[in-house]
């Protein structure tokens, strides 16, 4: 009985048994996979986060200048603080910053003197716990929370122990308490904030300050003593004894300093020394990824899910902070004003509605439930949805995915905001244009009413956003069928299939259209990137058309002509042509590098690709493409991601391939099936129930699906649904290393297509 006791309370606390040898699951989870990246190359263009899921704040050690949207690169030799991060990516930058940094010896408060040599033998990376011990001695380490963090600097003897405080890229404000061995104040930076933005911050110290100043312009004012400081790129110092431990809890808000107290009290308030915090930030996150418990496989495939299992559960934040009775309330960074409720922010859905949220929708439905409520208000607050909010609303990218995420959680059973507000705020998107970029409202939107498509050279990036609207417009018409709102859905019936006017069937790819109906480039090549496409180019693009793979497949000329057509996407010559880019960009090289064709998986359009042969009437090509591609381009290594990781939606892909699924098309019910890379996976729902992916005789040859069966009945369908994951079952395989070519290839084996439809 002993023994059965404790076994369970180490699965309960995420721990693999295997004999006697236990391995906590956060252990695998390497934060630095997808950090030996730069602006010329991405493997996955994120930083080392040590965080709890779906934070406030984050932590990172800091190896670029301040500013710089690449601040930590695994190729660095050299730290120069340690931020409070909010970092969607690099290409947006971050907000509400500042750092500390430990100097010995002479006082160094500028960014580029102070900063200190280290190498990655004498670093330990996990979300929970990041470790660095300089090449001077100095030690840092850091345990978070949701809203603060504890850190802890050991400095060595004999030298002067001096802590910096950086307030960042503008205008922050510093209160230095030296009875209260306290720092407060407030730092200003962002670009997408509001005017009265501010992140309130308190720093508690458990050492007494010997010595304490301010500083400005980036070090060269210096006052000792000073006890308030402000003013742009400044800071403060703090002087303790040598080769003093010093431990330190910050807290922050958004919201005022009060706030950032509670939330000290709140979250710190229970812990008397790091090492309670570090066992905090531990339990929550082997109790999350315990949920996902795999078996089978090597030590690398775990590590490389469990990893990305991590970083899809960063992302979006949370922007709300709590009451001292528990209850929510924020700032807006879209009004500029506090409401009561919650609030989501970080996250640009034209990368994640293919992935990150129908996952999302799996592992958190109540969390779900929040952030679409929170959608609804921010539209009521600014206007129109957020698209990539950062935190507050930018206009990147393209599309209005929003509605993306409403309709995917409305047909996933997360009912908790009114469909009818929705459709209402949905059509005011996709009628008007806002004041931001390409995302904001809808770029070319009288075209669309009536050309049926976005022409070349009148709206930038037109084919890409030709098929973006089609499909945003199926899930408005979807949402409204659902809901017995007739009017909406034959408003957004008229368009759902407007994708068929940019196909040119005599070149067999979408393409440009001017405003006259005329194809244009006349010089058409299929492998040249850029407008009218966004990131791609026709090889890539001529896939995203989610919710009518059917109509498509006609379009191509029917199965034969669609299979080989997407087998020539993944073995034809990955030549790349610059286009109206001019060079070569970032995705243009991880494509080449990949050596997939013109599959460009570091790039979203693309993504689902290889699960069409589900549609097509041969699956097994989807098996096994699919095997390959979590095989040769994902690992746990610095070099872990195919390109941008983009707020957990590549991260997420390889999670929901690896169980052996994938949202084809968010705004249905449906998950379609791949080929699962391990022997079992045991997913526990939040309403305590388990569904169990079996892969019997599974293996790195044995690809194959030859039957299936759910809930020990046989199932011959290319997909299952979402009450099918949350009811709680066992989804079984037996897996062989030569294809099934009978199994799932009849029409009733074929997902969802608005076509197929009565």
């Amino acid at each position: 009985m002993r023994k059965k006791i404790i076994l369970t309370c180490m699965l309960a606390a995420g721990t693999i048994v295997n004999g006697y040898s236990q391995r906590q699951l956060v252990e695998y989870v390497s934060t630095l996979q997808g950090t030996n990246s730069s602006w010329d190359l991405s493997y996955g263009n994120v930083y080392p986060t040590i965080a709890l899921p779906f934070p406030v704040h984050s932590w990172s050690p800091q190896t670029g200048k301040n500013g710089d949207g690449w601040k930590y690169t695994y190729k660095a030799t050299t730290i120069r603080g340690f931020q409070q991060v909010h970092q969607c990516s690099p290409w947006m930058g971050d907000y509400g910053v500042f750092s500390l940094m430990p100097v010995s010896g002479k006082l160094k408060v500028n960014e580029e003197e102070r900063a200190v040599q280290f190498s990655h033998d004498n670093e330990i990376a996990r979300p929970s716990y990041y470790k660095v011990k300089f090449d001077n001695n100095i030690i840092t380490e850091i345990a978070p929370t949701e809203r603060s963090a504890h850190l802890k600097f050991s400095f060595p003897k004999g030298a002067d122990a001096y802590l910096i405080l950086d307030g960042y890229t503008k205008f922050s404000y510093v209160k230095i308490l030296p009875e209260e061995g306290k720092i407060e104040g407030y730092v200003t930076n962002g670009t997408f904030i509001p005017k009265n933005f501010k992140n309130h911050f308190v720093i508690q110290f458990d050492q007494p300050f010997r010595g304490y100043g301010t500083w400005g312009e980036e070090g060269k004012r210096i006052h000792e003593r000073a006890m308030e400081g402000s003013g742009q790129k400044s800071g403060a110092y703090l002087q303790f004894k040598p080769g003093v431990k010093v431990q330190a809890k910050v807290s922050s808000s958004y919201i005022s300093i009060e706030q950032a107290r509670l939330n000290m009290r709140q979250e710190l308030g229970g812990h008397k020394n790091f090492e309670q915090t570090k066992l905090a930030a531990d339990q929550a996150w082997n109790s999350l990824l315990g949920r996902v418990e795999v078996e089978g496989g090597s030590e690398e495939d775990k590590a490389t899910f469990y990893s990305c299992l991590f970083r899809a559960n960063l992302f979006s934040h949370k922007f709300y902070d709590l009451k001292e009775d528990g209850t929510p309330y924020y700032f807006s960074p879209y009004d500029d004003k506090i409401h009561d409720g919650y609030m989501y922010t970080d996250n640009g859905f034209w990368d994640t509605f293919r992935a990150q949220f129908p996952l999302t929708n799996i592992l958190h439905p109540t969390m779900q439930g929040r952030y679409m409520q929170s959608l609804l208000d921010a539209q009521q607050q600014y206007g129109f949805f957020p698209t990539w909010s950062n935190p507050g609303m930018s206009g990147v990218m393209i599309g209005n995915h929003a509605i993306s995420l409403l309709a995917d959680a409305w047909a996933k059973g997360v009912r908790n905001f009114d469909p009818h507000k929705t459709l209402e705020a949905y059509y005011h998107e996709a009628t008007n244009k806002g004041p931001w970029g390409g995302s904001s409202g809808r770029e070319g939107h009288q075209f669309w009413f009536s050309l049926g498509y976005i022409p070349y050279k009148e709206v930038s990036e037109s084919g890409a956003k030709s098929l973006e609207y089609a499909y945003n417009d199926w899930c408005a018409y979807y949402l409204a069928k659902a809901t017995g709102n007739k009017f909406y859905e034959d408003v957004f019936a008229r368009q759902m299939f407007n994708y068929k006017n940019v196909y040119d069937s005599s070149v067999g790819f979408v393409r440009g259209r001017d405003k006259n109906g005329k194809w244009v480039p006349k010089d058409f090549d299929p492998v040249e990137w850029g407008d009218p496409f966004t990131e791609g180019n026709p090889w890539q693009w001529s896939w995203s058309v989610f919710h009518d793979i059917d109509g498509l497949i006609k379009l191509m000329g029917g199965r034969q002509k669609f299979n080989a057509k997407l087998d020539s996407l993944f073995t034809a010559p990955n030549t790349v042509k610059y286009g109206s880019y001019g060079r070569e960009i970032h995705e243009m090289k991880e494509m080449v590098i990949q050596g997939l064709g013109q599959y460009a998986h570091g790039n979203e359009p693309v993504q689902h690709a290889a699960y069409l042969y589900n549609y097509s009437g041969q699956p097994w090509k989807s098996q096994r493409q699919l095997r390959t591609i979590m095989r040769k381009i994902y690992n746990a290594t610095p070099n872990g991601f195919p390109g941008d990781e983009d707020q957990g939606e590549t991260s997420s892909w390889y999670v929901l391939s690896a169980m052996g699924l994938y949202a084809v098309c968010p705004g249905t019910d449906q998950y379609v099936i791949g080929s699962p890379m391990f022997k079992k996976i045991t997913i526990t729902l939040e309403n305590g129930k388990q569904f169990v992916i079996k892969a019997n005789n599974n293996s790195e040859q044995n690809v194959y699906i030859q039957s299936a069966k759910l809930n020990n009945k046989v199932h011959n369908r290319n997909w299952i649904t979402y009450a099918d994951i949350a009811d709680g079952g066992v989804l079984e395989f037996d897996m062989s290393a030569v294809p099934n070519k009978e199994r799932g290839t009849g029409m009733d084996a074929v997902p969802y297509s608005v076509s197929l439809q009565p």
